[in-house]
């Protein structure tokens, strides 16, 4: 059974913040004055709240500073998959069935490895259940876990500031892929220096991967989706290296990078008018449920990342599943009672609409 916690919180306009904080339905305090620690629940982290504390630097923004190797990659990678797209006609369907099979396996990766168990610590997984997510990331190919982890608590906790390594509010190409085009806002780099990220630096597995991440995106991104078809069932060596391996990699990359552009800009906030992500059905139908953006930065420690279960995602039943068979546990849901009373108070009024 996933395990009951929730809390919700609100700021007036002196800054004092107010919760009211229950339990499997049952309101247990209602205190003033709560703190981040009350916040995060029982997961003893704080570094996924938002700080309302943060100011941007007064005066003019820093220079962009281009990284033509990576506006190279990129071209270069997106070019790629056009001419895979050419290439599916004459494809075997085993080959788009082990594209598409890549394709999700190595969205997990993303999904309920490095966000939703590293990230925000929604649930906890056992040793097995690690190592097949840490696999599947480096299939994914968006950087080690460490650094991933890095970047989205940075983001969920100073979001739409400069200190946001992809801040919306710099626009869609920025919030999508620009990000990784420019040099750092210098507030993402001194931020995210000071997160505690001892969690993470203790768990082994993922430090692992960091130590041999290179090789292992080589092998598990590129080489194994391109031989796997050509060995097996006598696919041309073109297209098994261009649609398991390139294509699916790049539509990977976009459906992660849409969750923090178009589910950034487009969409409605039931839960939350007064922050920028929305709820996006289309982004969760690409990116395995992490669509529903204005609950899950609202309630960023909910496994589910929404309160409507395996609807438009498929990372939330592949959890369950894996709780089903004991691989995880202590999922962290937030109640229906907490979520009515947040929309109620600060929602824009579109849940009643349906």
């Amino acid at each position: 059974l996933s395990k009951e916690f929730s809390s919700t919180s609100s700021t007036t306009a002196d800054g004092t913040v107010t919760s009211r904080v229950t339990r499997n339905g049952n309101a247990m305090m209602e205190k003033d004055l709560l703190n981040h620690e009350d916040l995060a629940g029982d997961r003893g982290m704080i570094d996924d709240i938002f700080d309302e504390t943060y100011r941007e630097k007064e005066g003019p923004k820093p220079p962009l500073r281009y990284v033509w190797r990576n506006i190279i990659l990129m071209s270069l990678l997106h070019l790629g998959a056009l001419f895979a797209l050419t290439l599916i006609p004459s494809a075997k369907i085993q080959t788009l069935a082990w594209a598409l099979l890549c394709f999700l396996v190595s969205a997990l990766g993303i999904t309920a490895g490095s966000h939703r168990l590293w990230s925000h610590r929604s649930y906890k997984a056992t040793l097995p259940l690690r190592i097949f997510l840490t696999i599947a990331n480096s299939m994914a190919f968006q950087n080690d876990i460490y650094e991933w982890v890095r970047d989205h608590r940075v983001h969920h906790k100073f979001s739409e500031t400069d200190a946001d390594p992809h801040n919306a509010m710099r626009g869609f190409f920025f919030s999508h892929i620009g990000w990784l085009l420019v040099r750092k806002h210098p507030d993402v780099i001194e931020k995210g220096q000071k997160l505690d990220l001892s969690d993470i630096k203790a768990d082994k597995v993922v430090m692992f991967q960091r130590r041999y991440y290179k090789p292992s995106v080589v092998l598990l991104c590129f080489t194994l989706p391109a031989v796997v078809p050509w060995y097996f069932w006598d696919e041309s060596i073109v297209i098994s290296f261009f649609i398991p391996a390139i294509l699916r990699y790049t539509i990977g990359l976009n459906a992660t990078w849409l969750v923090n552009s178009a589910a950034h800009m487009f969409g409605n906030r039931p839960y939350d008018q007064n922050i920028n992500p929305r709820e996006n059905p289309l982004v969760s139908l690409g990116a395995l449920g992490e669509g529903f953006h204005n609950y899950h930065h609202t309630f960023p420690y909910d496994y589910s990342t929404s309160e409507f279960g395996w609807r438009f995602n498929l990372t939330t039943a592949f959890i369950d599943l894996m709780c089903l068979l004991g691989l995880a546990s202590d999922r962290k849901k937030v109640s229906k009672e907490v979520i009515l009373a947040r929309k109620m108070r600060t929602g824009d009024g579109s849940h009643k609409s349906g």
